[in-house]
């Protein structure tokens, strides 16, 4: 591939895309209704975060936000406890269907089991009304919890909007979680009801989940309904076998049901999600119905630039929260598309072909599918990409190679990397049509949020890397954990830094030009000699020998009264880890890097521990190397390859 430098103009806006943009008429809109005259994206932002209130009431009023008065927009500014607009109620589901439309499917659907199949508006509602009216006749009504264990099919869509219309609250689980670690989040929120499917097809595999739902039934004692998807099966009768309510028969049973959506307060709960996992108990985080809808609305809008009729696509499971936010495609009209099963089976271009033959507009992906499509010599050209206009990626820090391999391999196309997380369920770093690609960069702070990069004391940084954090709060903050009444918890996890200023716990660099470099996370985060790195940075050198096909790397500061910094690789089938192939791994981290990041051993395992997410246990093995046990160190139960732990914990036995 061409050779490329951080920050390197990619892509530019067309003309007509700027102008036709949604966020060029909302600043013709703030033009006209405000008086404010804003002759760049850099404008908009300052006075974003400099009047958040007027701000957001101009979201609210520029979207037609259905609601009751509010008595202000926010009651106060301090963090955590900011109370955002009082008095109004709305209903989330409510903002969904008012986009019903016969001019394009509400909802394009494909898995390793079932081929494209278009789902209309019509067909949408009459399957959530029909839910809903199932749910009440169970007894939920608003507040209860209804939780989920299910792959991103149409059937967990179809829950969450009925739960959202009543004003019930949802969480959910993709079933290759294993019971424990369930268990562990649905426990805390006490839940009525439990969707679920018999099992599930990942890599042409098939995974029956039945022992696994009886284990989680049996779990939780609140437990009153469970309602069976059957996906591996066509056997009704695994439903009366986990003693359960077959789905179909929700339908057949209310098809002439209407939906009735419930006003809820602002911050009514709209769902729990949960932090990752990897260390104690996860947390519950609560976000409000107005919060995320407001939210996800100015994200997928302004930021994004979704329209109706725009075919909106991002691979997730529903056990991470860009499932919450690619469902959030369908508030502003747009065609939602879920795929589930393997990016990788029968091939690597399989989402690919998917995009093709959806004509997708938009592709959403994370960071290592693109590094992985780099591995395996994808080329997605070969498809019919003409509908797609641009692609997103999350998860981790996409390189400067990913972004080019994007423009050689795909197209040169609006590419987004972004960045934000779990707590906000939103973006921090966003995208925006107004403004240039650059390479290994993210386009701009979003707006509305005050995005800093703070040293250790405190002061704001430009063009140097510090710990990215917020300022002034944001609508889709979490209300508070569940289970947290004194908010303990919730203050550790985001305030216990800076007082009044959410940490989020990741390495950021604001550009000259109003970009930023994500580092990866602060608490994994390089300190050799000083220097602070991030590991996303030595990943990309060290993954970039072609022997190579994985890699960890821990900085064990002050062990035992000195650094030590391992590097852990996984190498190709048939390759060993020789003294030429150490000193190849140590010339290239030297040579693109510095001398001072080069570890002081490599050692090769046969694979990286990762959450159930795919994320790297940085942190949880920095732990263990460090001597903590296991069991408080790393939950196997979030773990995809717990097995993957041995080799570190042996290791960790010979630094003692």
């Amino acid at each position: 591939m061409t050779t490329l430098t951080e920050g390197t103009i990619l892509w530019e806006p067309s003309e007509e895309l700027e102008t036709t943009s949604i966020v060029r008429a909302y600043m013709d809109w703030l033009k006209a209704t405000r008086g404010l005259d804003f002759a760049s994206y850099a404008e908009l932002w300052q006075w974003s975060v400099d009047e958040i209130e007027a701000f957001w009431a101009s979201v609210w009023d520029f979207f037609h936000i259905q609601a009751t008065p509010y008595s202000a927009v926010l009651e106060s500014h301090r963090m955590p406890g900011a109370h955002w607009f009082p008095g109004a109620r709305l209903n989330y589901a409510e903002h969904v269907f008012r986009n019903r439309t016969p001019d394009h499917p509400a909802v394009i659907f494909q898995s390793e089991r079932h081929s494209l199949t278009k789902i209309a508006w019509d067909e949408l509602y009459r399957q959530t009304a029909a839910v809903a009216q199932a749910l009440r006749e169970m007894g939920v009504k608003s507040g209860d919890r209804v939780v989920a264990y299910m792959p991103n099919i149409p059937q967990a869509l179809v829950a969450f909007l009925a739960c959202a219309s009543l004003g019930a609250v949802w969480s959910s689980c993709s079933p290759d979680f294993g019971s424990g670690s369930v268990v562990d989040r649905f426990k805390q929120i006490e839940p009525k009801v439990l969707f679920a499917v018999d099992g599930y097809q990942y890599g042409g595999k098939s995974f029956d989940r039945r022992d696994t739902i009886a284990e989680i039934q049996r779990a939780l004692p609140t437990l009153e309904h469970t309602v069976i998807i059957p996906y591996l099966s066509d056997d009704p009768a695994v439903a009366s076998q986990l003693n359960g309510t077959l789905w179909q028969s929700l339908l057949d049973a209310n098809t002439d049901a209407k939906l009735a959506f419930e006003a809820v307060p602002f911050d009514h709960p709209l769902w729990v999600l949960y932090s990752s996992g990897t260390t104690g108990l996860p947390k519950p985080i609560v976000q409000g119905q107005g919060g995320i809808l407001l939210e996800h609305i100015k994200a997928l809008a302004l930021q994004h630039n979704l329209k109706p009729g725009d075919r909106f696509f991002w691979f997730t499971t529903t056990g991470w929260m860009m499932w919450n936010l690619l469902i959030g495609g369908l508030l502003v009209g747009s065609t939602v598309l879920l795929y589930d099963g393997s990016p990788a089976y029968p091939d690597i271009h399989v989402l690919w072909r998917f995009a093709a033959d959806s004509k997708m507009t938009v592709f959403g992906t994370s960071a290592s599918y693109i590094l992985s499509c780099i591995k395996a010599g994808a080329e997605p050209r070969q498809f019919d990409l003409s509908a797609l206009q641009g692609l997103g990626s999350t998860g981790s820090p996409l390189p400067v190679e990913g972004f080019l391999w994007v423009f050689e391999h795909v197209k040169p196309l609006w590419l987004a990397s972004v960045s934000g997380g779990t707590d906000v369920c939103t973006a921090f770093i966003s995208a925006s049509p107004l403004l240039p690609v650059r390479a290994g960069e993210l386009q701009c702070r979003a707006l509305g949020c005050r995005v800093e990069a703070f040293d250790e004391e405190g002061r704001p940084l430009l063009n140097e890397v510090g710990e990215l954090v917020v300022t002034e709060p944001m609508p889709s903050m979490p209300l508070y954990f569940w289970n947290d009444p004194d908010m303990r918890r919730y203050t550790d996890a985001y305030y216990a830094m800076y007082p009044d200023v959410w940490r989020h716990g990741d390495w950021i660099k604001i550009t000259l030009h109003g970009g930023a470099v994500i580092y990866g996370r602060s608490d994994s985060t390089l300190n050799r000699m000083g220097v602070r790195m991030g590991t996303s940075e030595l990943y990309s050198a060290v993954e970039g020998v072609p022997e190579v096909v994985d890699s960890l790397v821990i900085d064990l500061e002050g062990l035992g009264g000195r650094s030590f910094m391992p590097l852990f690789v996984v190498l190709r089938p048939g390759v060993t880890l020789d003294d030429a192939l150490r000193a190849r791994i140590k010339a290239r981290i030297r040579e693109t890097l510095s001398p001072r990041h080069v570890p002081d051993e490599i050692y090769a395992v046969s694979e990286i521990p990762r959450t159930l997410n795919g994320k790297k246990l940085e942190v949880p093995i920095k732990k263990i190397l460090m001597g903590m046990p296991v069991e408080r160190a790393a939950n196997v139960d979030s773990m995809s390859n717990p097995d993957a732990l041995k080799p570190f914990i042996d290791l960790a036995q010979e630094l003692k």
